[in-house]
């Protein structure tokens, strides 16, 4: 046999092991392509179950402000109006009244609207924080949850390609082998016959 022609049969022992090699590749891409989106379902999941945790938290945060806080500030205020107080009042509003001092209705009804919203302003930021706190670590372990995911199949693609690297390096090796044995051989032949 010609050594072109030789070659020729080597080049393609080469192209069908690629060929193999490739095929295999694929079909582990294909095997893990899966865990990708499972990956995703699974954080997605994750989240929606932590919103699910945090909501009643929350509530129960907010009927604790509700009962713990807002009493305290409505003693705090009423204590302050009295330090502020002029005379001692003794019958309230109508005692007022008939020392002669008069409080417009307006001032009345705008301090008890300026008090309502500081309150409820309040109440509202403390519940905004104690969320976004909860929902920063809920995000948090998500991330690091998608991150460890996306980690292990790294280390899992990396190890499919080493190991279609190390099948092309033997069946290449096992091909460079065979074409030199059979150089040999054919070598020998050539030296046989001239003899």
């Amino acid at each position: 046999m010609p050594i072109t022609a030789k070659r020729h049969r080597a080049r393609k022992e080469t192209e069908a092991a690629y060929a193999r090699l490739q095929g295999l590749a694929m079909e582990q891409a294909e095997k893990l392509g899966p865990y990708a989106g499972q990956a995703r379902d699974q954080a997605a999941q994750k989240i929606i179950q932590a919103r699910g945790w945090t909501a009643p938290r929350l509530e129960a945060a907010a009927q604790q402000v509700e009962k713990t806080v807002a009493p305290r500030v409505a003693g705090a205020l009423t204590a302050a109006a009295q330090r502020v107080s002029p005379r001692p009042a003794r019958r309230g509003l109508l005692g007022m009244r008939r020392a002669g001092l008069r409080i417009p209705r307006g001032a009345v009804v705008g301090s008890a609207v300026v008090v309502g919203g500081v309150l409820v302003y309040s109440l509202i930021r403390m519940r905004q924080a104690s969320q976004d706190a909860e929902w920063q670590e809920h995000l948090d372990r998500a991330r690091e949850q998608v991150r460890e995911t996306r980690e292990n199949l790294e280390d899992k693609a990396s190890e499919t390609v080493a190991k279609a690297a190390d099948t092309a390096e033997t069946a290449t090796g096992k091909v460079k082998e065979k074409v030199r044995s059979t150089s040999g051989d054919r070598s020998q032949e050539n030296g046989k016959a001239d003899l």
